[in-house]
Order: structure tokens, then C-alpha cells, then sequence
């Protein structure tokens, strides 16, 4: 039998993962149960750390995207795997501090941080802020002056990429909320109010033109049109950036119909896009940094339900309804996100019911995937949702209040909980 991942098999009929039987996981620990390959993850650590090294300028490293799954576990592993993180907010960056995670390789990202951010973060010795516009750039050099520091910032610029994902995932449009738009002269206004600005170390330039993306093209595109950008400044102003953070955005395989990528290949072609641009325009090449945050978790994750009801409506379509659902998987409610479901107790049984895989919020548009074929489903019987390491507990809610369900990783020495399940106590703690 043909599986998505190597992390899978099939013994007595169950799914495995990890060499693990998913029933008796399911068994144990109940369901909703997000899974994770611990040594996926670190495997796609060293794969992007190892690559990055061979193949671009002195001082390029990646930057786990930490958004993509949030937990202390999750930081702890990146610190002992020599990786930076990008955190988004004060509660990212208050769990890589619990976790241990040395400060000074983190950056604070996103587009709309309040000076309490702003504070809370230099308290706790962040490496560097990614400012995505003046308002944010002016805040970080006065609050900077009043601790008397210089603050290491990279500008996040927009450099009008349409990398052709999804709407909702493409962040590098001119038109896009995040950064300073290259083509119509803001930019360069941005660089040049940096330059002036006396508690600014100015670091460099970041750019992230979007997720899932499957082409090397947009990759490349990036790379020039920034280094095009990184000339001109240098030729204006005489200020040429010591680091080009070119974001995150590889995709992952959901379904057998997407292409693997070769992660190494790609830096490898992206190293080349860089030096020969680099060449051309008569620059030192500046470190490359990336912020590889989906690729480094998604494939590493799984999500098992147990099955609640089936609803049969002839002449038009069958529902297989699931004890959790957008809760803790919106992504499919969100965009259409396509996932691989498989009858994780009945594996050898013929695929030939298809069906909607419904979920159990109170919602017509609670869906995990349609148009799925699987055995005849029971009550009882246990589903398994691939590839939910990225974006699945990070955007869990408590919708209907339902608690969200726990993180069990297999390890080397094998399974341990790394988030406790949700109880129903937990869902009344900030009532008063």
C-alpha cells in the first residue's frame, strides 16, 4: 500500500505512525489526538540548516516560523537544534521564554504590534524586530531610546510577487496588509527614515511573499527583485544590509497529488538565483535568512477522530461525522484546505463510500474534506487526518466550547504528552 509519508505503514489493518498503532493511541489517550514525529522535525531542522550552510553567503539561517505550531516543546526542540524563531505576538514570545529559548535568536514579526508589544519584547532581549511600516519603525526607536539601546530591525518591504496559492496565503502583493511597497517609492522612504533614526540598527531587509508554494520561480523572482532593491539603496544612500530575510512559504504535500520538494534542492537553486544576481549587480552577497515554518511541522503531524454518525442522503451526498472538526481544524472552513483522510482500524478495507467528512460544531460550513472515499464508516470507528502539524492546534478555538485536544509526540524513547487535553474547567478559568 502506497502511503503519503515514509512515518507511515500499516500492520493488522491499523494505521501506524511512527511505527506506532494509531488504534491503541487513540485507546490510550482518547480523541480528538494530534500526533507529532518529533524526528521529523528534527530531520527538516538539520535538512534546512545543512543546505543553507552549503549553499548561501556566510551567516544565513533559518528562522522557525513559529506560528505554524506554537507550543514550549516545539521551542525547546528548536533551540537544541541550533534554530532561530519568528514569533508574532507577546503570547508566542512568552512561550519560547518559558520554554528556554535563547532571546537573542528571535524576531518579532507582524504588522500590527502595540507599544506594550514592543516593551515586552525588549524586556525579554529579542534579537530583532521585523517593523512593517513607519509607525512601527518610529515606535521601536523611541521606545529604544528610552531604554538606551540601539534595536537590531529588518524592514519588511512588499516586492508585488503574486506567487498564484491562495488568496489568503499570498502576503508579497503590492495591495497585500504586510510591508512597505517597493513600486511605489514607499520603500525607499522607509529606508531612507531608518537611516536617520538614532536608536535603529538597521539590519537589513525581509521580504515573505506567501505560502504553499510549490514552484522555485517565485522564490527566484523574490530573491532579484529585492537585491535590484539592495543596489539602489546602496547606490542612493551608500547603506548596504548585512542580512536578506526572504521569508518562509515552501509548500508541503497534503495529498498524493501534490509534488515532494526537495528542501535542500530548492536553497541550492535559490543560493545560485542569489549569487549570479549578486554578480550582475556588484554586491557582496548579504546572509541569506528564511523562515521555514509550515515544512518543518506539517508532515510531522496527525490528527485521529473517532466517528459519531453517518448520514446517508440518496441522491445527493453521504455525511461522516467526527468528534471534532473546525474546533481544532479550521482550515478547511477557512480555504478549502485539502487534506488525506484514511480509515485509520480499516486500512485494508475497499475505499468505496464517498462522503463528506463532517465535523461536530453547530455550523452548516464545519467540514474537514469532501468528496472522500472510504470504507463503509461505523460509529466508532477511528479516521486519520495527515499533515495537521502546521495550522491546526495554532488555530484551534474553543468554538461551542469544546476543549482542544492534546499534542502527543512520539520521541526516541516514544510517546509523551507534550499539550495536556483541554477540560472543561479549563474552558471557565478567565470567567468571573
Amino acid at each position: 500500500m502506497s502511503l503519503l509519508y515514509d512515518n507511515l505503514g500499516v500492520q493488522n489493518g491499523h494505521l501506524t505512525f511512527c511505527g506506532y498503532d494509531t488504534a491503541a493511541l487513540a485507546q490510550q489517550h482518547g480523541t480528538p489526538l494530534m500526533l507529532l514525529d518529533e524526528q521529523r522535525i528534527r530531520n527538516r531542522c538539520r535538512a534546512y540548516l545543512q543546505a543553507m550552510s552549503q549553499y548561501l553567503p556566510e551567516g544565513s539561517h533559518p528562522m522557525y516560523a513559529s506560528k505554524a505550531l506554537s507550543i514550549k516543546r516545539i521551542y525547546e526542540i528548536m533551540a537544541e537544534e541550533g534554530m532561530g524563531v519568528d514569533v508574532v505576538s507577546r503570547g508566542e514570545l512568552y512561550t519560547a521564554v518559558k520554554a528556554g529559548f535563547p532571546m537573542e535568536r528571535a524576531c518579532f514579526h507582524g504588522n500590527s504590534k502595540t507599544d506594550e508589544d514592543i516593551l515586552f519584547a525588549m524586556e525579554h532581549g529579542i534579537g530583532s524586530f521585523v517593523c512593517d511600516g513607519m509607525d512601527e519603525l518610529a515606535a521601536v526607536n523611541t521606545l529604544a531610546a528610552g531604554k538606551g539601546i540601539r534595536q537590531k530591525v529588518l524592514l519588511r518591504l512588499a516586492p508585488g510577487i503574486d506567487p498564484h496559492t491562495h488568496e489568503k496565503i499570498s502576503t508579497g502583493r503590492i495591495d497585500c496588509k504586510f510591508g512597505t511597497a517597493i513600486e511605489t517609492g514607499q520603500a525607499e522612504e522607509f529606508v531612507r527614515s531608518a537611516l536617520t533614526m538614532e536608536n535603529i540598527d538597521m539590519a537589513g531587509y525581509h521580504c515573505h511573499i506567501g505560502s504553499q508554494i510549490f514552484e522555485a520561480e517565485p522564490f527566484y523572482d523574490a530573491v532579484r527583485l529585492m537585491l535590484q532593491f539592495v543596489a539602489l539603496m546602496g547606490e542612493k544612500y551608500g547603506y548596504y544590509p548585512r542580512e536578506l530575510d526572504i521569508g518562509g512559504g515552501m509548500g508541503v504535500p497534503y495529498t498524493k497529488a501534490d509534488e515532494a520538494i526537495d528542501y535542500g534542492e530548492n536553497i541550492r537553486a535559490i543560493g545560485e538565483c542569489d549569487q549570479n544576481v549578486c554578480r550582475e549587480l556588484n554586491l557582496q552577497p548579504p546572509a541569506i535568512v528564511m523562515e521555514p515554518g509550515r515544512s518543518i511541522v506539517a508532515d510531522a503531524g496527525m490528527t485521529l477522530y473517532h466517528v459519531t454518525a453517518i448520514k446517508e442522503i440518496p441522491g445527493f451526498k453521504n455525511y461522516v461525522a467526527v468528534n471534532g472538526g473546525m474546533a481544532d481544524n479550521p482550515r478547511y472552513a477557512l480555504y478549502n484546505a485539502e487534506y488525506t483522510v484514511l480509515a485509520a482500524d480499516r486500512m485494508e478495507d475497499k475505499t468505496d463510500f464517498l462522503c463528506t467528512v463532517a465535523g461536530c460544531c453547530c455550523e452548516s460550513g464545519d467540514l474537514l474534506q469532501e468528496d472522500v472515499c472510504l470504507p463503509k464508516m461505523r460509529r466508532g470507528d477511528l479516521l486519520a487526518v495527515l499533515t495537521t502539524g502546521a495550522y491546526n492546534y495554532s488555530m484551534a478555538s474553543n468554538y461551542n466550547r469544546i476543549p482542544r485536544p492534546p499534542i502527543v509526540v512520539i520521541g526516541e524513547n516514544g510517546p509523551y504528552t507534550a499539550v495536556r487535553r483541554e477540560s472543561l474547567d479549563d474552558l471557565l478559568k478567565c470567567d468571573t
